[in-house]
């Protein structure tokens, strides 16, 4: 192995403004968490990079990593040398000999941010190219479309020499733009809009609701499974709400109004998540819909729908197609278990024919003549069981039976 750092770059937007050092500290947070695993592994911070000390510790498992985390936009295996011609030109050519496709062209880019180097960028993309090319006279310089560009950062503490630059997830850092409550099913749509919303920096808690014993076990961890799955993004644990919803689906389901059972149910799931968010200090709602994809979310149904809650809905997948979600979930990991055939509670007492244009007077006389409606929603939430998720760890708080939840809502 001859890299023997990282180089993690921010966006510019975490770097912009009096917010910067908020940005900066969540972020060093983050990277601290992901390379807990590795020991013996260091980082320190200069303005706008941070740099991974490496200590012997295989690159790849620990890129792989990094570059999953939320705020950094692109990161570099680096060879470090010391601020002087001949170090740098040594540590070139090691960098070049370690090539595992030899290239036909090259060029050589000198940042030089350390002003005290006695030769300027210029110079030293000659100095240091010339010496390459005498070193391999198969070589040729290619300043436009080269296969290898040996890039040079002159530092005053160090030199960092690389020719890779790995695309990272990008976005804001994880917390950095306060807490949402995310409605997680086991389907495909909901964990690819948990992604987008830790992607833009919020901090987010899972709602899934369950009705056992009309749901299994299996269902349950399946949506663990996905749980963990968004902890591993946002490099910390993730608590999720598992909330028994058997009670005041069978009593709306017998109200006689089929075609708006649907519609009734994500308002009773709305209300209960509006609960949740109030003990957890959470500022919104993100859900997994999709414009036209099913009944519930034509625009007349999410407006009727989204009036039993008071905070904002966040819905990342909006204006997205299904197949787009679809590649969405296979980058992220989350598609295959997805897929998993366990019925969620949504794929329960489905109408025939759901109401695509639902009136709201008619929907919410229908809820005022539900006797305890108030009441039950209320249950739910203090039944809700609690646990909280990473992809090493469970723990479980308080106490309720199982979970599920569905893709065509979430």
């Amino acid at each position: 192995m001859i890299y023997d750092q990282i180089v993690l770059r921010y966006g510019d937007l975490i770097m912009k403004g009096r917010n910067r050092n908020q940005f900066e500290k969540r972020m060093h947070r983050q990277v601290k968490n992901a390379l807990t695993p590795f020991k013996g592994v260091t980082y320190w911070k200069t303005f706008g990079r941070l740099y991974v000390k490496l200590n012997g510790q295989p690159y790849e498992p620990i890129a792989d990593r990094l570059k999953d985390l939320f705020g950094i936009i692109s990161l570099s295996p680096v060879i470090s040398s010391e601020s002087e011609l001949e170090a740098i030109r040594a540590t070139a050519m090691t960098l070049m000999n370690s090539l595992k496709t030899p290239p036909k062209t090259f060029k050589v880019s000198v940042k030089r941010a350390w002003k005290g180097f006695p030769h300027q960028s210029q110079q030293m993309n000659h100095l240091v190219g010339a010496h390459i090319l005498r070193a391999f006279p198969e070589l040729s310089v290619d300043v436009r479309n080269p296969e290898v560009e040996l890039k040079v950062d002159i530092q005053a503490e160090a030199t960092y020499l690389f020719c890779e630059v790995i695309p990272a997830a990008g976005g804001f850092p994880f917390g950095s733009n306060g807490k949402a409550m995310l409605l997680l099913s086991g389907g495909i749509d909901s964990p690819v809009a948990g992604w987008l919303a830790l992607r833009k920096g919020l901090e987010l808690e899972a709602v899934h609701f369950h009705s056992y014993p009309f749901t299994s076990e299996q269902a349950k961890d399946k949506v663990v499974a996905l749980a963990k799955r968004l902890s591993y993004f946002s490099g910390a644990p993730l608590k999720l709400h598992l909330v028994p919803f058997t009670e005041i689906q069978t009593t709306l389901a017998q109200a006689g109004q089929d075609n708006l059972i649907i519609t009734l149910m994500r308002r009773a799931m709305l209300r209960i998540t509006e609960g949740l968010a109030a003990k957890s200090g959470a500022l919104g709602i993100v859900t997994g819909e999709s414009l036209g994809q099913v009944a519930s979310q034509t625009l007349p149904s999410m407006n009727v729908i989204g009036r039993a809650a008071q905070l904002p809905m966040l819905k990342p997948l909006i204006m997205m197609d299904k197949s787009e979600i679809i590649a969405m979930a296979e980058k992220i990991g989350t598609f295959q278990t997805s897929i998993l055939p366990y019925e969620d509670c949504c794929t329960l007492f489905l109408p025939k024919s759901p109401s695509t244009n639902p009136n709201i007077r008619i929907v919410e006389n229908v809820e005022a003549g539900i006797a305890n409606l108030d009441t039950m929603i209320e249950d739910a939430i203090n039944g809700t069981e609690h646990m909280f998720l990473s992809p090493r760890k469970t723990s479980s708080a308080q106490s309720t039976e199982s979970s599920s939840e569905e893709d065509e809502w979430f």
